[in-house]
């Protein structure tokens, strides 16, 4: 009798937990992603497709939203009442401690965007176990992909939160992206997080950093953010310039707009 008591115990302690799951919260960096993964490169496909053969291509540089959720539902709102933006790039640090509701939270905002979106990982998607999430959600720290005739190279370059034992920057990558040239790719421009210079760059590497990206075919410009607000810097008095872009919580954005002759932009609020 007290082992059918027992065993009946238990069988009720086992069901009462099932049927309260629901009631449990996990532990902020178990790492269980629910909803859509692999965004990049499903909005890679969608940018090279519907930019294919264009002359014109204007695109928005955006970032730093952490804890921003208000703000980049605003930010979202604005953009979706355009119709001549082709997408945006999010320069990194979705989050704001790598947890895991941190990134979904911000993904499902910028989800409502009507045009593509990519993400680059920013310094505070690195803590804790965000760097898994990202990848999980987002795809590859280093990535590419061509709208009209310009190469977009994406790269993870923040350096102090890998505690330099993993190459950040890829060179590898980086050389691999020059030795790939698409047909139609006459022209590049390359994002990043943090910027070279900055704290969280490896600055033991920065002016080959800066001698292996102009070598890319038509060096347009650099695009980054991280230093939360506008910036337009020749970093290395090459010509090169480096623009930075605010914070969302400024309430702005840059926007580009590539032409045959060239390239312009400018700073809208929303």
């Amino acid at each position: 009798m007290k082992m059918i008591m027992k065993n009946l115990f238990i069988l009720l302690t086992v069901l009462l937990l099932c049927a309260c799951n629901d009631l449990f919260e996990y532990h902020p960096y178990d790492g269980r992603i629910s909803g859509e993964t692999g965004i990049n490169a499903k909005n890679t496909a969608r940018i090279e497709n519907t930019c294919a053969g264009k002359t014109h291509i204007s695109f928005i540089m955006t970032g730093d939203t952490q804890r921003r959720y208000d703000e980049t539902e605003d930010f979202v709102k604005s953009v979706n009442r355009r119709d001549d933006i082709d997408f945006v790039i999010h320069g990194g640090d979705i989050s704001d401690f790598g947890l895991t509701k941190e990134f979904m939270w911000m993904r499902d905002i910028m989800n409502g965007l009507k045009i593509p979106y990519v993400v680059l990982i920013g310094n505070h998607d690195c803590l804790a176990n965000g760097k898994e999430i990202y990848r999980g959600i987002f795809g590859e720290e280093n990535f590419s992909f061509l709208a009209g005739d310009c190469k977009f190279v994406c790269l993870n370059t923040n350096s102090l939160e890998y505690d330099y034992s993993h190459p950040v920057p890829d060179f590898t990558f980086i050389e691999n992206s020059i030795g790939e040239r698409r047909a139609g790719h006459e022209r590049t421009v390359i994002a990043v997080h943090a910027p070279p210079l900055s704290e969280q760059f490896d600055n033991n590497v920065s002016v080959i950093f800066q001698h292996f990206i102009k070598r890319f075919p038509a060096l347009q410009f650099c695009l980054n953010a991280h230093e939360h607000g506008i910036s337009v810097k020749d970093r290395f008095d090459d010509g090169v310039i480096y623009y930075g872009s605010p914070s969302i919580e400024k309430r702005q954005y840059l926007l580009f707009t590539l032409t045959p002759e060239g390239y312009d932009y400018e700073v809208v609020r929303f």
